[in-house]
């Protein structure tokens, strides 16, 4: 019934030498954040398999919000006390449009019985179809654009509006939406404005986003993935292990072949990558994830090793998530370091930085995020008014940084160094050095004794979640 209601598509003849795409009915269970039951769903998705390349598809890219974009955004709403809500489009796929002339099957089950052999000539987007996506970014972000907002130049997927003190954020990841403003009043207005373009509800206050919990009380906000980490143990197997303190130990890297190949590379593939989305909120995982993930083309019984020590160590801190806490965000603070070729196959290193916006950390282990994270700032309208600390604990690079004579043996990285030195000359960016004790990015980049792990750890936000959680997004 929303499938025509909402004029999906039309019934026509089947054209001869055409494309006919098959429709299939998925049926789901929606599930709280608890991991409890809440309702049956079914959605009638198109094969995007049986599409061909240029007849009924071309560009199938669409933009989602990056995590560090997220974790800023979050960092400043608790920062000024804004209200953040979730919003929920029904069918939001089925809003799309697009220009590729798409023909499909009738729906199993509701086929017309006075044109059995029509088809579906499709007017709007459907689930499964490859530029599904695309098609319903682009018309979501052509209307927030018509009602005042602009997307952002450093993401694409993070929607501004600013007019005088009223200011309003949105997140777009695929169909999940986050809505924060300046005030009650002005998140009214746009509620009201976006219902009347689609179907659309308010969640309530930001709660449960992309399967992360979202606490928040008087302090500040608490990202937890605890249900999500749970069943990855689970479908590990490993429901009853033992927990161990850190989740990688202090010996070099893993090697790609010394070990014999894995039995069931598939599960190995499976459980990595499933691991990959859980550093979103526990960043203390980072290093060892990435270390497991280099060896998903061809896992060795040492490289499974690794992956259930990580499991292990996850079963003993389960509770644990990422603290945002009320903080002024008039600085921008990064740790950088480098393992100088510490992979035992190529002697490549590992090169990693993670960036606190006043006390709240907000991305981790990506190049040049330092110099993003500030233009991003910038586009929210809240500028960092000081100059961007990179904290290094190599006395070289640091004096490098600052001095414009150029070395034989730096040749090779010049235009880097170019671009830092244009940086600190300028003002923005200062590279001071910290001892190798205090260099919190090293949790980014080896393994650390027990005591170590557990003071960085801390030092990165996270920790067991505060004693109560309640209160208003």
């Amino acid at each position: 019934n929303a499938l025509v209601a909402n004029k999906t598509w039309e019934l026509v003849p089947n054209p001869p030498d055409v494309n006919v795409i098959r429709s299939m009915w998925i049926f789901l269970h929606k599930r709280k954040s608890d991991g409890s039951f809440e309702r049956q769903k079914s959605c009638l998705v198109g094969d995007g398999k049986t599409q061909q390349p240029g007849v009924d598809w071309d560009e199938t890219f669409s933009p989602v919000v990056k995590p560090a974009t997220i974790h800023t955004v979050l960092s400043i709403v608790v920062s000024k006390s804004w209200h953040i809500h979730q919003l929920d489009v029904k069918n939001a796929f089925l809003h799309g449009y697009f220009n590729e002339t798409i023909y499909m099957h009738q729906p199993m089950g509701f086929r017309d019985k006075g044109r059995p052999n029509h088809v579906c000539l499709l007017k709007k987007s459907l689930y499964g179809l490859k530029q599904a996506p695309r098609a319903w970014y682009q018309r979501f972000a052509d209307f927030v654009a018509t009602i005042g907002f602009s997307h952002s130049k450093s993401d694409h997927s993070l929607f501004i509006y600013s007019q005088g003190l009223d200011m309003a954020y949105i997140l777009l990841y695929v169909d999940d939406i986050i809505l924060t403003t300046s005030s009650d009043r002005l998140r009214k207005h746009f509620m009201a404005l976006l219902g009347a373009e689609f179907a659309m509800k308010d969640l309530g206050p930001l709660s449960f986003f992309l399967g992360i919990v979202v606490s928040r009380d008087a302090n500040g906000m608490f990202l937890s993935q605890k249900q999500y980490a749970t069943e990855i143990i689970e479908r590990a197997g490993m429901a009853n292990c033992s927990s161990c303190p850190t989740p990688v130990d202090t010996k070099p890297k893993l090697s790609a072949s010394k070990d014999s190949p894995y039995e069931d590379p598939t599960k190995y593939r499976s459980l990595a990558g499933a691991l990959q989305y859980l550093t979103f909120t526990r960043p203390d995982i980072s290093y060892a994830v990435q270390q497991i993930c280099l060896h998903m083309h061809d896992p060795r019984n040492e490289h499974m090793s690794a992956l259930k020590r990580i499991l292990r160590y996850l079963q003993g801190t389960l509770s644990y998530g990422l603290h945002l806490y009320k903080s002024s965000f008039n600085k921008l603070i990064s740790y950088t370091d480098a393992d100088w070729g510490g992979c035992p196959d190529t002697r490549r290193s590992t090169s990693d930085y993670c960036v606190f916006l006043g006390d709240n950390l907000i991305s981790w282990s990506s190049k040049r995020q330092p110099t993003w994270i500030w233009n991003l700032l910038l586009e929210l309208h809240c500028p960092i008014p000081k100059a961007t600390l990179v904290y290094c604990d190599n006395v070289s690079a640091i004096y490098l940084s600052g001095n414009p004579v150029q070395h034989q043996r730096t040749k090779h990285i010049e235009m880097d160094i170019h671009f830092v030195r244009e940086k600190v000359a300028k003002g923005g960016v200062w590279v001071l050095h910290v001892p190798s004790r205090y260099q919190i990015a090293s949790i980014f980049t080896k393994g650390l004794p027990r005591i170590l792990f557990e003071d960085f750890r801390a030092s990165l936000n996270v920790r067991e979640p505060p004693v109560s959680t309640t209160g208003v997004c």
